[in-house]
């Protein structure tokens, strides 16, 4: 049984503990809040850049002169798989189910006998993935030092995506990402982006009536590798307010644990401390009574 001391500096320890998980909690908070909006704010732009890039895809359709981010390779053989995860941890699972869902995506390929590689986004996902996958892995972007998520990170990770694919390193490049719905719920999240693959959107058939100058071939040249870059935008913004609303999460549910911990062991002190009281009145009254 512990003594009154070590149940003293054990509740001592568990509210120093609190109080720093209070702190990140509070500081994931105010995080969220930006980040949020952020992801919130980038979802109509990409979702119109889908739409319009599908309304074009669909008038290209399988011609030849379609461009090569469109049409892909012919072949599906070398995948590139592109694993956005945190920077740091204590974040519940948000790391580990982007990673399960990586992982699993990739033995599932090896299995079929394509040719993996991966590039991994944040360290903790490179962590998680090195032990079973890391002779697959051919390059890494750290964003440890990156205060704010910008277009300008997007598209240093998508020019790499780019000049692989233009040098014929893979034929399929694919994202996986979580997406964030709420403090309790982001969504694990695979998107191929490579050869490029429209959600459908209701009323793009509309598309027809246009007449493009210059032709569509030539815009949807210009516009992939910018959809590229937006769709990887788009991922980092999700990871990012996901990241700190289930960090925000985490944090609540270890305070709550604390607090939880903290009035189990007081309890257990005094009920200790009382026995030891007690005890001692008893050695006393018992000398008295010997005396």
């Amino acid at each position: 049984m512990p003594s009154l001391k070590d149940l003293k500096n054990r509740i001592a320890s568990v509210k120093s503990t609190r109080k720093i998980t209070k702190a990140m909690q509070m500081v994931a908070a105010a995080k969220l809040r930006r980040a949020q909006e952020a992801a919130e704010s980038s979802r109509p732009f990409a979702e119109r850049m889908n739409a319009v890039m599908s309304g074009l895809a669909a008038s290209v359709g399988g011609s030849d002169s379609a461009p090569r981010l469109l049409k892909g390779t012919g072949s599906d053989q070398v995948q590139m798989l592109v694993v956005m995860t945190g920077e740091r941890g204590l974040c519940g699972g948000f790391n580990a189910n982007i990673a399960k869902l990586a992982k699993a995506r990739a033995l599932e390929l090896v299995a079929a006998g394509k040719t993996v590689k991966i590039i991994t986004v944040g360290k903790k996902g490179r962590d998680a993935l090195r032990r079973d996958l890391g002779q697959y892995f051919v390059g890494h972007v750290d964003l440890s030092e990156v205060k704010k998520i910008t277009y300008a990170n997007a598209q240093g990770i998508a020019r790499d995506l780019l000049d692989r694919f233009d040098a014929g390193e893979y034929d399929v490049a694919t994202i996986f990402y979580a997406v964030f719905e709420s403090v309790i719920s982001q969504v694990p999240t695979e998107r191929q982006i490579i050869p490029a693959k429209f959600d459908a959107v209701e009323g793009t058939g509309a598309s027809a009536v246009y007449d493009y100058e210059p032709s569509e071939e030539e815009i949807l040249a210009d516009l992939l590798p910018r959809g590229v870059s937006t769709a990887i935008f788009s991922a980092l913004l999700e990871n990012n307010a996901s990241f700190n609303g289930a960090q925000m999460s985490a944090m609540d549910n270890a305070t709550r644990n604390a607090g939880d911990m903290i009035d189990k062991l007081t309890i257990q002190y005094n009920r200790s401390r009382q026995a030891a009281i007690t005890t001692e009145l008893v050695e006393i009254i018992a000398g008295a009574e010997a005396l």
